[in-house]
């Protein structure tokens, strides 16, 4: 089949490039929501008054179904094909975003988000194995430069398009504003994918004995999936508190996932075809793909806060500079492509990532309140360095041993893990922000006595300014206080950023030393 079908796209190049296309638009639809949805973190987290903590469910909800996707992507393929898997997924797709968007509640959101999560959790998986399916082997590069470059556009453009979008039309519009994207692609898909792709009638999706089989397995990973979650949430700073707790679900979630991995292993027909993965290069470049997004989550969750809210920045500033770090990617990503294969040994290039990385956190924890725009533009091409030298080299060294039967099955795992370590970093740098916020709230609160002359000097200018305007002298004292208290929360949620920027420098060192450590991947 094919090598048929790849003479029936030689012989349509129009029909090749709009499916490379395609491809590509499916992969940045995902990656343009979900930097959209962690940009809008905090307005979402506002219209839903919902705390960090609680908000962290919204974000599991996603995950849990879209590693469920990704576990069951492969045997809905076997027995419908990816065209008929893929419509459905968009459609799943579509109706969690207007879920989504009609959210009046937490509750309500991590639902829509679940069924989002069922939805776009095939598009990743599905888009790179479909380059290998459709195209001939000197096609391949081609696709997957289209792949890339619409990928990280839709990333670079994802945070501005939600500032803007938040600006004019409130948070629910982050999640409306795709849906025209989905409809062009589901379309699209529909009418140039052929249906036969990924069918393999008399496979082991045939047989219903094999999906019986597999419920409670499923039930497993799912409930495994939610425990690690919700462990995620719980890791606050003051984890000492609460150690059982913790413990608890850690073991729960461990023991439960061990137990599916286990079921895997000796399964003859498994989900998730571990035997197949056991090659040292392949899991080295798994945990460095950990790594990756861990650190990448963890600062694009935190920076919108801290510019917006710490900084005091507009909106649509922050967004702008957002996407700035994004279109840096870019660049280099297409100076990695043209001048890469003169470098024999990529782990040069991971290092600097990962340095360029602790010098931007470094610099944003330094900055004064007040900083210009133009003292943080640094600190921002820096982070755009980081997730191109640090990504790429993996994504070419790690699957080099699995050729391209054991591909699909190695990044089948390899989404798995990424739908992880996202979904973790953004709760774990939510969970921790609040925290030390308070616990810095607390500490400056202790400063401001009313005893001491600065303070009581402040306050009586600040209720003379406002019985100047008109207000009575009661109202002034509470408009002091009032201003007093918000300049005090700032303050403090900017001193948070900051040490929790200290602390993403230090986990960016960290992972360098592991990368030099290591030998797998050159």
């Amino acid at each position: 089949m094919k090598p048929l079908l790849h003479l029936l796209l030689r012989g349509h190049a129009t029909r090749k490039h709009r499916l490379m296309t395609l491809l590509g638009l499916l992969v940045a639809l995902e990656f343009f929501e979900n930097v959209m949805f962690v940009f809008s973190s905090a307005h979402v987290m506002g219209g839903l008054a919902a705390a960090p903590a609680e908000f962290v469910g919204a974000q599991a909800a996603y995950a849990v179904g879209s590693l469920l996707a990704i576990v069951l992507q492969q045997r809905l393929v076997q027995r419908w094909g990816y065209r008929r898997v893929l419509s459905v997924s968009l459609g799943l797709f579509a109706l969690g975003l207007l879920g989504c968007s009609a959210s009046g509640s937490l509750p309500q959101l991590a639902l829509a988000r679940g069924v989002q999560g069922l939805g776009g959790g095939a598009f990743f998986t599905a888009a790179r194995v479909l380059v290998l399916l459709l195209f001939a082997p000197v096609d391949r590069p081609q696709a997957m430069r289209r792949f890339m470059v619409l990928m990280m556009s839709a990333t670079a453009l994802a945070p501005w398009c939600a500032a803007s979008l938040i600006e004019r039309w409130g948070w629910a519009s982050v999640f409306v504003g795709v849906l025209p994207a989905v409809l062009v692609v589901a379309l699209g898909l529909w009418r140039w994918l052929p249906d036969s792709v990924g069918r393999q009638p008399g496979g082991p999706a045939a047989d219903l004995a094999s999906w019986r089989s597999m419920v409670g397995p499923l039930l497993c990973f799912a409930l495994a999936a939610l425990c690690l979650q919700w462990g995620f949430s719980e890791a606050r700073l003051d984890v000492l508190a609460h150690p059982l707790r913790l413990a608890l679900l850690g073991l729960a979630g461990a023991g439960l996932l061990v137990g599916f991995l286990w079921h895997q292993w000796r399964h003859p027909t498994p989900l998730l075809h571990l035997r197949q993965l056991n090659s040292p290069v392949y899991l080295v470049g798994l945990g460095l793909y950990f790594v990756h997004y861990f650190l990448s989550n963890f600062a694009a969750y935190l920076f919108p806060i801290y510019a917006e809210r710490g900084l005091g920045l507009p909106l649509t500033t922050t967004g702008a500079l957002n996407s700035l770090a994004g279109v840096t990617s870019l660049v280099v990503a297409w100076a990695y492509i043209r001048w890469a294969g003169r470098l024999p040994h990529k782990r040069p290039l991971m290092l600097a990532g990962l340095l360029s990385l602790a010098l931007c956190a470094w610099g944003l924890a330094s900055q004064p309140a007040g900083v210009s725009v133009g003292a943080l533009l640094p600190a921002l091409l820096l982070k755009g360095v980081f997730g191109v030298l640090l990504v790429l080299p993996v994504a070419g060294l790690t699957f080099r041993e699995l050729g391209d039967h054991g591909f699909a099955h190695g990044y089948q795992g390899k989404n798995l893990m990424r739908q992880m370590a996202s979904s973790g970093a953004s709760a774990v740098a939510a969970v921790m922000l609040q925290n030390r916020q308070f616990a810095l709230h607390d500490e400056l609160l202790v400063g401001l006595s009313p005893d001491r002359p600065g303070v009581s000097h402040w306050m009586a200018s600040m209720a003379g300014a406002l019985q100047a305007r008109g207000f009575s002298p009661e109202q002034a004292h509470l408009g002091a206080l009032a201003q007093l208290s918000a300049l005090l929360d700032n303050q403090a949620l900017l001193l948070a950023c900051e040490d929790l920027y200290r602390l993403l420098a230090a986990m960016a060192l960290l992972a360098a030393l592991l990368v030099a450590w290591q030998r797998r991947l050159p």
